[in-house]
Order: structure tokens, then C-alpha cells, then sequence
């Protein structure tokens, strides 16, 4: 019997990815030089320049205005500032009544923020994970027929399944009945072309943790310059144009920018490396575990992500059994670790409850090798017939 490698093999990049070389010189750097970017002298000054390359940096990886894009604390902040009823888009000003999510959506837009629970409208998923178009253009046209404003949120990608939303097509439904569209990009930047007037969005929201960046940095980027959220989820100070009040952390954001910077530059030939080390992946965890069920694999999706259901285990047993043999994945969103359920992703999608309490996620990133792959399936080919045949599941 082979020994269990004592390197630990890192499969959870949408969980969070590993600190990019070029983030932390970037952030090291920025530490060094001190400095509050609101002051006037020149270290403050110096201190500026840096968050403001940052911004110029987002902007390129999402072809944004970089006046239209707010710093903040993280993704879900980025979420709670723009789910809100009182709006400005390209100059006219909105108050929304309702806010339509996808059933799928993470849990920082499904709570619906500074929207009333009664605001909030849940749209179902088509088989394939995706938002079902039908039913949000019957929902568009009984709210506007009633006179009322929707704000239309609808994530980029799958967190947890890696499946691609119809981002443009919902935004072009939307635009038709007078709605505004915001789109939780999180997972979806740095990994495949992002381009905010081709998806049409008014809003989007970015985390820099995910694309290799610190954690503790998001930002909210506006379809156009002028677009705004008319009430600061964070008042006080005048920072990023009065949209976000506090101290910018110039230090997570220099390595945010740079984690973009490098994502962009990488990218076309990251996702076709990424795409092939998800196939190879998938096509060995069918031929070490033949009943294992692949979710997505015939619709457009991620190319880092793998959903995977192994029947008869349930997700939380596996994901511990597969750390104590060095290998990190997750079940579900990392947001929701510690909370044992079935995942509200895979039965918005149908799954009989014993399969959605059983998938687990494997997502690649920029540190993602070959030999990666190789430890996974060997971790998993071992792991996965010794779970099934525990004493205590056949008792």
C-alpha cells in the first residue's frame, strides 16, 4: 500500500486562492511605504497613487470607467452596498421595489440587504443551473404592468457549480422593461473574459481574494461612470467620491490591482490550461469512482470548477476524510462551512435532497499542476471506498 503523500494538494481556489507572487510584492511594498491616502503631504500622496492604480487596474480586467468603481471590504459588502432601492443609472434616478435574485445566488444577495424580506422575489434554475429566462421576463412583466421598479441580480458564475448564467441575456430583458441589473462577478474574474458593457450590467461586484489577491478587498463597479448607489452603505468620511466612507486599505488594495493586473495578463492561455486540468480531473474521478456524478458537464461553465456527487456519502464525511488525506475541497459555498444541509444550489436545480447533501467542490487556480491532479485522484480513489465501507454506514 502506497503511503499518503505529506504535501497537502490545495483544490479550493473558490474558496479562496493563494496570495500571487506579484500581490504580495505589490502589498509588501505598499506596507513599507505607509501613508493615508487622504492626506495631502506627500506620503499621502504617494499613497494615493497607489490606490488609484489599483482602480485603473480593475477597470482594465472588466473594460469599466475607473470612476465608477468603489473600493470595499470584500465582495459581500460590494453586494450589501449595491442591493438597495434608491439608484442612479446613467442619470436617471431609480427607487426600486422589488429585487429579483436567482435561486442559485450566493447568500449575500439571496438575504436581499437594505431590500425589505417582502421585496425580495426568488427566481427559479432550469435543470442545468442556470436562472430560468422565461420566468424572470413574466416576473419583469407583471412588475412593470403594476408600475413597479425592479433591480435584477444574477451572479456571473456558479459559485459551487462553476455553471455560467445568461448574465447578457437577463440584462437585455431587464433593460427592455425599464429594471436595473447588478451581476455578482465574483467567481467568474480573472478566470474567463469579463467585460461589463457586453454583459450589460449597471453593477458588478468583485472580490480580490478570489483571483489571487488579499482577502479583506472588494469593489463595486458601475456599468457606466455615473452610475451610483444614492446611499452609502458606510457614511461618514468623503473616500472613494463619498460612496464609502473609511481609511482605504491601501496595502489590500495595491494587491488586489496587481492580482488583476496579472489575471488579465495570463488569461487566455490560463483558461485553456485550466479547462485542461478540470477534464483530466473529471475524467478520472468517473474512471477511479464509476458512479460518480459529474454536475454541468454539458453546459457552459467555469473552466476550474468540478461539482462532483459521489452517492451514498454524504459531502461533510468526505470533505474531512479528504483532509485528513492532504487534499482541501469544499462542499458547497465556503461561506456556509459548518453548516450541514443540503446545498440550496443543487435543489434549486432539482436534485433529490441525498445528492444535493452530497456534492463536493474541486476548483483550480493560478498554483494548480499536474501533479495536483495526479494526488487528487489518488487521495480520492482511496478515500471514497473506504467511506462507503465504514462499519458504522452499514449499521
Amino acid at each position: 500500500m502506497s503511503a499518503v503523500p505529506s504535501a497537502r494538494v490545495f483544490l479550493d481556489h473558490n474558496a479562496t486562492s493563494p496570495l500571487r507572487p506579484q500581490a504580495r510584492t505589490a502589498m509588501l511594498d505598499a506596507l513599507d511605504q505607509g501613508g493615508n491616502a487622504s492626506s495631502i503631504h506627500a506620503d499621502g500622496r504617494a499613497a494615493r497613487l497607489r490606490v488609484e492604480q489599483a482602480r485603473r487596474e480593475i477597470a482594465a480586467l472588466t473594460g469599466a470607467d475607473p470612476r465608477g468603481i468603489v473600493f470595499t471590504s470584500g465582495a459581500s459588502e460590494a453586494n450589501a452596498l449595491a442591493l438597495h432601492p434608491a439608484l442612479e443609472v446613467r442619470g436617471r434616478r431609480v427607487t426600486c421595489d422589488v429585487l429579483l435574485v436567482g435561486a442559485g445566488e450566493h447568500p449575500s444577495v439571496l438575504h436581499g440587504h437594505r431590500f425589505a424580506p417582502e421585496q425580495v422575489e426568488t427566481l427559479p434554475l432550469d435543470t442545468d443551473g442556470r436562472i430560468d429566462l422565461e420566468a424572470l421576463d413574466t416576473a419583469l412583466v407583471r412588475h412593470a404592468a403594476d408600475g413597479r421598479q425592479v433591480l435584477v441580480s444574477v451572479m456571473l458564475a456558479n459559485n459551487e457549480t462553476g455553471i455560467l448564467q445568461p448574465v447578457a441575456e437577463a440584462a437585455a430583458l431587464a433593460h427592455a422593461r425599464g429594471a436595473v441589473l447588478h451581476c455578482d462577478a465574483v467567481q467568474g474574474a480573472g478566470r474567463i473574459a469579463l467585460d461589463i458593457a457586453a454583459l450589460g450590467a449597471d453593477f458588478l461586484t468583485l472580490s480580490s481574494h478570489k483571483l489571487g489577491g488579499p482577502q479583506g478587498a472588494g469593489a463595486l463597479v458601475a456599468g457606466h461612470g455615473d452610475n451610483i448607489v444614492r446611499q452609502p452603505l458606510i457614511a461618514g468620511g468623503g473616500q472613494e467620491r463619498g460612496r464609502r466612507a473609511g481609511t482605504e486599505n491601501v496595502a489590500a488594495l495595491a494587491g488586489f490591482g496587481a492580482a488583476a493586473r496579472t489575471a488579465e495578463a495570463e488569461l487566455s492561455g490560463e483558461g485553456a490550461r485550466l479547462a485542461g486540468l478540470r477534464d483530466r480531473l473529471e475524467a478520472g474521478l468517473v474512471a477511479c469512482v464509476p458512479d460518480a456524478i459529474v454536475l454541468g458537464a454539458n453546459v457552459a461553465r467555469l473552466p476550474n470548477t468540478v461539482c462532483v456527487i459521489f452517492p451514498g456519502i454524504k459531502a461533510e464525511t468526505l470533505v474531512i476524510a479528504l483532509d485528513l488525506a492532504h487534499l482541501s475541497v469544499s462542499a458547497g459555498s465556503a461561506c456556509s462551512s459548518g453548516k450541514v444541509g443540503a446545498s440550496h444550489v443543487l435543489k434549486a436545480m432539482g436534485l433529490a435532497d441525498e445528492h444535493a447533501r452530497g456534492a463536493i467542490r474541486l476548483s483550480l487556480g493560478w498554483s494548480s499542476t499536474d501533479e495536483d491532479i495526479d494526488a487528487a485522484l489518488a487521495a480520492i480513489g482511496r478515500t471514497v471506498p473506504r467511506v462507503r465501507n465504514r462499519p458504522e454506514r452499514a449499521a
